[in-house]
């Protein structure tokens, strides 16, 4: 793979920025401007979307090259779909890698099932909770689910059966036992949506291709992971695969992809195309209306099966949908390898119109902030990389994490529409792990554009051993693109990224200085970090108070090697870290003993307005107070960087 990527090259002539531009590695399908693919440094099939939280989560099939003896990429045999592909984004454009959810097989979390395909997730509510489901097909034999905490994981699954078996009232007549769909209405009832196939088997009639009552809905208990009553008919015309569901204006629209054989008169569906119906009730029965998507042949030269999911993000409607662009650039044929999309949905009354594939995809809805920490794995484009789990704690949730690896000279990887305001940054850093070195050269605006800064990656002792390193870089403002180009030795792996992040201040304008003392002001309350009663005894619990100007509240800052500061209360000698070294939203900030742990050191990161977010090395969550309160002697608490005022501190020296 890496060697046919090596292939695409642009090759860059003259003279740039009083340097001469080498060649670098291409993107194979995504190139800068263009929002489709969504990802081209691996595959996914099957997109089904879930908006959560400002974000939209894109699960897919896991569609992954496979190799003949000779080594040479074959046909894909859809045999080893077993995981689920996650990416997500707040902006459409700048797509952050998850990874991949180990669904099924013996090493996947639902060991009962042997395949995973074409997952659907959903949230809800539950006892207060947030709850988030993730349905997907063991092949065409039945319907499981897992269930999870955050939409990323970590996953479990609850039944350890399916859900959705030959055994369940209502599937007789199904020739697939798959494709799942998943709605949560208004009043929190769950509706899954499966099905597909043609009864006749090598030889349907024209009336089972026009009509092969293959499609069901059934409702969901309120835990959303029994099933309640039997599985209706769904009745659509030219019906195959690829159930889809949304809620709109109060009706309910069904959407599928529509089949390849028979005939398919006109006001039917044509062949392989996603069409829809509407009903009053999410059970249904539903009208049929007409095709809105034509096969992904029509737009990108290159045909097979269609699947999508419609979904509204940010009060847009949008349809995600798979195509074989990527497999294509590569390879010059698809060989059935798929590749995520989107495009806009827009409607006229109450029906949908058409909507036209197109590589240029959807524009930026927001600007990306580069003064908080973004995952290296965030990408608006890129050449040559791939990416991989990471042994550092993730950003969102500690126990799930990538990073960028494969890195080579001329390999690089970009993001769209950074806003560096009008302050501008003075200084980049990076969480890198290496056993070679190199450089990462920060250029704005295209891979030729203006040089802002280079920072030298020394190693660091190991691919999975990490360190924040840093340098200045020229003080840019405004909107730009922002392209990290990786220099070093040819041939070699240089390096792997984790995360980056610029601050307004040089790397020689630190928020303190090292060895002075400091009060942690937080910016909600204005109270600041002490410890309860005083305490000088391990554990004592890190709260907020008013300033009185007791000693509990002074804190020695030291600069430690990694770059991270390790914080030393002056009353009692101890260090702050968390409770027992959780990785937990919730956990308790306490003091205890210097023994070397990882949660006892703390990333200083800018919040732009001249305060900080404290990130804890050990989990990478933030320091907080718990419930937001402004009362006196509230917990000092982690939790997820979700951009509330009570995460961001100002430091006030003391001496």
């Amino acid at each position: 793979m890496k060697a046919l990527l090596l292939a695409f090259v642009i090759l860059w002539a003259g003279v740039l920025n009083g340097q001469v531009a080498q060649a670098e590695t291409a993107a194979i399908a995504k190139t800068p401007g263009n929002s489709n693919p969504l990802m081209d440094h691996k595959l996914g099939a099957d997109p089904s979307a879930l908006v959560y939280n400002g974000r939209v989560y894109i699960y897919m099939s896991s569609d992954a090259y496979e190799y003949d003896s000779n080594g040479k990429i074959k046909a894909n045999s859809f045999s080893n779909l077993n995981k689920v592909h996650l990416i997500s984004s707040d902006d459409m454009v700048n797509w952050t890698d998850h990874g991949a959810i180990p669904v099924a097989g013996s090493g996947g979390i639902a060991k009962w099932a042997s395949g995973s395909w074409a997952p659907a997730a959903a949230h809800k509510k539950i006892n207060g909770q947030d709850k988030f489901f993730l349905y997907f097909a063991n092949s065409a034999g039945g319907i499981g689910v897992l269930t999870a905490d955050s939409p990323i994981g970590p996953w479990t699954d609850p039944l350890g059966k399916a859900l959705v078996s030959w055994s369940t009232p209502g599937v007789s007549g199904v020739v697939w036992l798959f494709d799942p769909a998943v709605l949560v209405d208004d009043n929190g009832s769950g509706y899954l949506y499966f099905g597909g196939g043609i009864p006749g088997g090598d030889n349907p009639t024209q009336n089972q291709w026009a009509s092969p009552k293959t499609a069901r809905v059934i409702k969901l208990s309120s835990d959303m992971i029994h099933i309640e009553g039997s599985a209706q008919l769904i009745d659509a015309p030219f019906f195959f695969e690829d159930s889809g569901i949304h809620k709109y204006n109060g009706k309910y629209y069904y959407s599928y992809c529509s089949n390849f054989g028979g005939n398919h008169p006109a006001g039917s569906p044509p062949p392989g195309e996603i069409a829809y119906m509407v009903s009053n009730n999410p059970m249904g029965p539903f009208t049929y209306v007409k095709s809105i998507l034509r096969n992904p042949a029509v737009f990108f030269g290159v045909g097979g099966n269609n699947h999508h999911t419609i979904f509204n993000f940010n009060n847009k409607w949008y349809i995600t949908y798979h195509a074989q662009t990527v497999s294509k650039a590569l390879l010059g044929d698809g060989l059935g390898y798929r590749s995520p999309h989107i495009n806009e949905l827009t409607y006229s009354g109450n029906e949908i119109v058409p909507v036209q594939g197109t590589m240029r995809g959807v524009s930026q809805i927001k600007h990306l902030n580069p003064y908080q920490r973004t995952e290296a794995e965030t990408i608006g484009w890129n050449g040559g990389i791939l990416t991989e789990v990471s042994q550092a704690p993730g950003g969102m949730v500690p126990s799930v994490n990538m990073n960028v690896t494969d890195i080579h000279n001329g390999d690089w990887v970009a993001v769209g529409n950074a806003d560096f305001g009008s302050t501008g940054a003075a200084s980049f850093k990076a969480n890198v792990a290496s056993t070679v070195g190199g450089q990462i050269e920060i250029r704005l605006d295209s891979p030729t554009g203006q040089v802002i800064g280079t920072l030298n990656v020394t190693p660091t002792g190991g691919n999975q051993v990490w360190r924040l390193q840093e340098t200045n870089v020229n003080r840019v403002t405004g909107v730009h693109n922002i392209y990290f180009m990786f220099k070093g030795a040819s041939g070699q792996r240089l390096f792997n990224f984790d995360y980056w992040q610029f601050a307004t201040s040089s790397g020689g304008e630190m928020p303190v200085e090292n060895g002075r003392v400091y009060k942690l002001q937080n910016v909600h309350s204005n109270m600041v970090i002490g410890i309860a009663n005083m305490s000088t005894a391990n554990g004592g619990q890190a709260v907020q108070w008013d300033d009185n100007g007791t000693a509990d509240h002074d804190w020695r800052f030291e600069r430690l090697d990694s770059g991270y500061y390790k914080l030393t209360n002056i009353h009692s000698g101890k260090v702050l870290g968390i409770e027992n070294m959780s990785t937990a939203r919730g956990a308790s900030a306490v003091q205890w003993d210097d023994n070397g742990t990882a949660d006892h050191e703390w990333q200083l990161a800018p919040v732009g307005d001249g305060s900080y977010k404290l990130v804890n090395r050990h989990s990478g969550m933030v320091l907080g107070v718990d419930g937001m309160s402004r009362e006196a002697g509230a917990k000092i608490v982690q939790w997820d960087d979700n951009g509330t005022a009570d995460h961001n501190w100002r430091f006030m020296l003391v001496r």
